[in-house]
């Protein structure tokens, strides 16, 4: 039994169509990228570039992405298996790679842990899910509340129908958003933002 304030709830998820993330966000490809067995993701910033970059654990292998451009920029098909998933460290780390290598990246997802729901400018990222088991991600401006309708100060960015949610947040500079299901993951870019102080 839902209450009255609940279904309420429900509905206005619902009926929020799927839309694109609102300025100054925008998909960094045009679809999700494919990567079968998807476990988790985990971010670090590239050395030289400060880029955000994004690593993929997955039954295949780890990879990683530059957030900004989508580019995989290393991959590594046969981790050693002491290594291989996160549930093997305390801080579900694996180990990086490429521009990253012999750095620990926290990794989300199956195995638990979480990424980031808020950035210091203001956005937050909820997860809902009103017709469980089919998960929607909701980006707002409003501090989660999501008052009014969709489009206003809450976007529904992305709808998990087909494969399962692993993650969903914000890298810590919060210059990238991420979805990843078991299936594919999806990003989107900012600029740097700014935080009035």
């Amino acid at each position: 039994m839902i209450t009255a304030y609940q279904q309420k709830l429900r509905e206005r998820y619902i009926a929020a169509t799927l839309m694109p993330a609102p300025e100054p966000w925008r998909p960094v490809l045009d679809r999700g990228t494919p990567v079968g067995g998807l476990l988790g993701i985990g971010f670090a910033a590239h050395p030289d570039s400060g880029h955000d970059l994004v690593m993929v654990v997955s039954g295949d292998g780890h990879g990683l992405f530059d957030a900004v451009t989508g580019e995989k920029i290393a991959r590594d098909r046969d981790p050693a298996p002491e290594t291989s998933t996160p549930d093997a460290h305390p801080d579900l780390a694996c180990p990086g790679l490429g521009p990253i290598a012999g750095v620990p990246v926290r990794v989300a997802g199956l195995f638990g842990g979480g990424l980031h729901s808020t950035t210091p400018d203001g956005w937050t990222l909820d997860v809902v899910s009103p017709e469980w088991p089919h998960d929607r991600i909701i980006l707002s401006t409003d501090g989660g509340s999501h008052r009014g309708p969709a489009g206003g100060t809450w976007w529904h960015v992305f709808h998990s129908a087909s494969s399962e949610l692993r993650a969903a947040g914000f890298s810590p500079s919060g210059r990238t958003l991420a979805v990843a299901t078991s299936s594919d993951l999806t990003l989107w870019t900012r600029p740097e933002p700014r935080v009035d102080d």
